[in-house]
């Protein structure tokens, strides 16, 4: 990996210089793609140029810059479920800038001129994913409740962290090694109710990106994914009202236009959305109903919610001013004298950010961006009281440019500056009028970035996209700094196959520290430090796309190998919470994965989906652990699949349906037991023995496979006042029982025969293994709604609503 490593480097600098060769055959089309009836920016929108079979396309604000002869041409430009718009240009005597608006379509018979499926082949990009808000409410969910990042679930190359979780772990990498995104603002902890379901609400959300390889240059921080989440802006044209009411949330959302200038170009709209669990106001009055009951146990009170907000300004078509902010919190309280315990944890985020086009072939995007998240324990029993958190903040100043320059070349770059703030294991205890003993530590550090990246068209059947990152990191004194490069490269060998390779280097300098045993997320997030070195990663891929049936189907086919450097994990018996020096608990190793990754997908049609098939190996090595033995992780699955399916069986009635299978996450359990006598005066039973379970090598056992089927029903009805919608769902239709852990019972065959000693004890008791699930199967109703006013004042409800043929959804 090393030869591999230095031959990149020398080829990003070699291709780097290329771009300032002249060229005057060319110029540079510009534009902004929106929603006719909204003016919301289309993230992804295809740019496509027939005659060239040359195309691109939209970026999260819309914006999109692509390089074409100096000639008359026609450029078409579509979206999934929108009508495709055809304009002429003419690029003979300077550049041109194109401002195009989508309208909604509604017709029976579609003809499809520009695919998403063709755009995906021709892109340089592999190893990625693109899930929509609209693709994720027709999937069936547990409770009824979307989660957009349990869609990305389904994908290849993704696992869950187990039954019902929406943890992330990407092609053998740990939880903590996905960087996630939103608006552009690191979130630390993206989960509400203990890991089920996450803090996205799909309301506010426009689209989300998931990056598994070939990253691009401005991405950094993490080792195995970027989820990039992009966050919807309020309605342009009129005030709306949009919501849902589900089994155990709802939530509202309210968008439309704040102010709109005479010119017609200027113009402010807001979104605010809110999000609620009543899991608490349902427990409060069980409680209140049982509380003369002596033997009743009080069932704990809990909740969630997230509020998410953005204003965007359009002063013209070459600047905009957004302003989006998100703040979440889960709230856990259990009261029953004389023990308390109350546990809160959550994210808050602000992001100002301000876009500028300084002509045809620059642009620049300036974000100011502050995250916190933190957790706090307080436990109060009697007169004693002790409290445990810990809190991670950010405070971020990024610039990203995008220049065109004439010729086949498109240059990014930009930088970054973080100041990170670490509050790490701050626990207090003592009683009420004195304090017994206090720990934790303050950490800060900075981070800081720089990166150039290049897209080149050698050919219209060779394109390379090289980048490379620097990155550093300083903690009180020490410096860690290095080169991070980046390409992916594309040869299209015709219309409908393509082949790509990429290698990318990533360094993880914050690294999530927590106990695999504790059952409330008391993570700590802890900064590189003179003991503590950065996480590495260098992943190399390649992959075959093919269009099948003319079009209609895309199969890509993906082998990566992936090392990582600097793992941490703890060693064997680990004091994780009350310690002033929580670096002696590390242990460092390395780990490697590899596999292949199939994938079928259709988007056109009455029936539309994928099916995703991963082989995979994950190994660990450290020399503390496992007496130096690799090992493997957790959640490595040999075989993961994936089958999503969308039929619509009317305009008006979808049928939806999701099937999944993965081989068993890999545990440690033991071998045997040891039987020994206490020291004389031992209570318990049995009398004065001890029972020790005895552990070998780490993870050497496998749980039953996770299988799982999911149904959903989505009826469409058009009142007067909007739309809205009824969405049946059936979670684990056919009652899979699949494991959450494993524990073991001690039984005991004939305890009244037993005389004491260690032998008798072998040959009166046994241990059986028994397993724990979460979820039978769970039925569930979500009605969602959207108020609107009709611009032209017609009885909606008399008209024939006609989802669109040609659409995913």
């Amino acid at each position: 990996m090393t030869r591999l490593y230095a031959l990149t480097v020398f080829l990003l600098f070699t291709v780097a210089t290329s771009w300032a060769q002249p060229g005057v055959t060319e110029r540079v089309l510009t534009g902004w793609v929106k929603e006719a009836e909204t003016g919301v920016p289309l993230f992804g929108a295809t740019i496509y140029v027939p005659s060239l079979q040359r195309g691109t396309s939209t970026d999260e604000q819309g914006y999109f810059a692509i390089r074409l002869p100096a000639d008359t041409l026609l450029v078409q430009v579509s979206y999934v479920g929108y009508l495709t718009v055809t304009r002429r240009i003419d690029l003979r005597q300077r550049a041109e800038r194109l401002a195009v608006s989508l309208q909604t379509e509604q017709l029976e018979e579609v003809v499809v001129t520009a695919s998403e499926l063709q755009d995906k082949l021709n892109t340089t990009q592999m190893s990625v994913e693109k899930v929509t808000a609209q693709e994720a409410r027709l999937l069936p969910a547990l409770f009824g409740e979307v989660d957009i990042i349990k869609t990305l679930q389904l994908k290849p190359g993704v696992q869950s962290g187990g039954e019902g979780s929406s943890g992330l772990y990407v092609r053998g990498g740990g939880s903590d090694q996905n960087l996630l995104l939103f608006d552009g603002a690191p979130l630390y902890n993206a989960n509400h109710l203990f890991g089920f379901f996450s803090v996205f609400n799909t309301d506010a959300v426009e689209s989300v990106e998931l990056y598994k390889g070939g990253f691009p240059a401005q991405y950094n921080g993490r080792l195995s994914s970027v989820v990039d989440v992009t966050m919807r802006e309020g309605e342009a044209e009129q005030w709306q009202m949009t919501g849902g009411v589900g089994l155990i949330s709802s939530r509202l959302t309210v968008e439309g236009p704040l102010l709109k200038h005479r010119n017609g170009t200027s113009y402010t709209t807001v979104l605010l959305s809110g999000r609620r669990t009543y899991f608490d106001v349902i427990t409060r009055q069980i409680n209140r109903l049982n509380e003369d009951n002596p033997d009743y146990n009080a069932i704990p009170d809990y909740s969630f919610y997230d509020l998410n907000g953005k204003i965007s300004t359009h002063f013209s078509d070459a600047d905009r001013l957004t302003l989006s902010g998100y703040h979440g919190r889960d709230n856990f309280l259990f009261n029953q004298d004389p023990f308390n315990i109350r546990f809160d944890w959550g994210n808050t985020a602000a992001i100002l950010n301000w876009q500028h086009q300084f002509g045809s072939r620059l642009s620049a995007e300036n974000r100011l961006i502050y995250t916190d998240y933190d957790y706090r324990v307080r436990y109060n029993f009697d007169a004693f009281k002790f409290s445990l958190g810990s809190r991670v903040s950010d405070r971020t100043f990024r610039s990203d440019f995008t220049f065109t320059p004439p010729s086949s070349h498109q240059i990014t770059f930009g930088g970054l500056y973080t100041h990170h703030t670490f509050d790490v294991g701050r626990a207090n205890a003592g009683r009420a009028d004195e304090e017994l003993f206090s720990a934790g530590n303050a950490l800060q550090a900075t981070e800081l970035g720089a990166y150039v990246g290049d897209k080149i068209d050698f050919s219209p059947a060779w394109q390379l996209d090289a980048g490379l990152r620097w990155s550093a990191f300083l903690y009180q004194g020490k410096r860690y700094a290095g080169l991070e490069p980046r390409a992916s490269l594309r040869y299209r060998i015709s219309d409908q196959v393509a082949l790509k390779t990429s290698y990318a280097r990533m360094r993880q300098f914050i690294h999530l520290v927590a106990s695999s045993g504790a059952s409330l997320p008391t993570d700590v997030w802890y900064p590189s430090t003179r003991l503590v070195r950065p996480q590495v990663s260098d992943q190399l891929a390649a992959g075959l796309s093919l269009l099948l049936f003319d079009g209609r189907l895309l199969l890509t086919d993906e082998w990566y190998y992936k090392e990582l450097q600097r793992q941490i994990d703890f060693r064997d018996g680990a004091n994780l919470f009350v310690n002033n020096d929580l670096e002696k608990e590390f242990v460092f190793g390395k780990g490697w994965s590899y596999g292949n990754e199939i994938y079928l997908e259709k988007k056109q049609g009455n029936t539309t989906g994928w099916l995703g098939y991963t082989l995979s190996w994950s190994y660990r090595q450290f020399p503390e652990i496992n007496d130096g033995a690799i090992f493997f992780p957790r959640y490595d699955r040999r075989h993961d699949i994936s089958l999503v399916v969308t039929h619509h069986l009317s305009p008006r009635l979808s049928v939806t349906g999701t099937w999944i299978y993965g081989t068993g996450n890999a545990v440690t359990l033991p071998v045997g037991r040891l039987f020994f006598s206490d020291v004389t005066g031992t209570t318990g039973f049995p009398p004065g023995i001890s029972i020790v379970p005895e552990y070998q090598q780490r993870n050497t056992f496998r749980m039953a496979p996770y299988h799982r089927m999911d149904v959903g029903l989505v009826w469409h009805f058009r009142p007067r006042w909007g739309e809205s919608d009824l969405t049946f769902s059936i979670y684990n239709l056919y009652n899979r029982r699949n494991p959450y852990f494993i524990y073991f019972d001690q039984e005991w065959i004939d305890p009244d025969d037993f005389t004491g000693s260690p032998e008798d004890v072998q040959k009166f008791v046994t241990f059986r293994a028994r397993q724990v699930s979460l979820f039978p199967v769970i039925p569930a109703i979500t009605f969602n709604f959207r108020f609107f006013k009709d611009p032209e004042h017609k009885p909606i409800r008399r008209q024939k609503y006609k989802a669109p043929k040609s659409s995913y959804l």
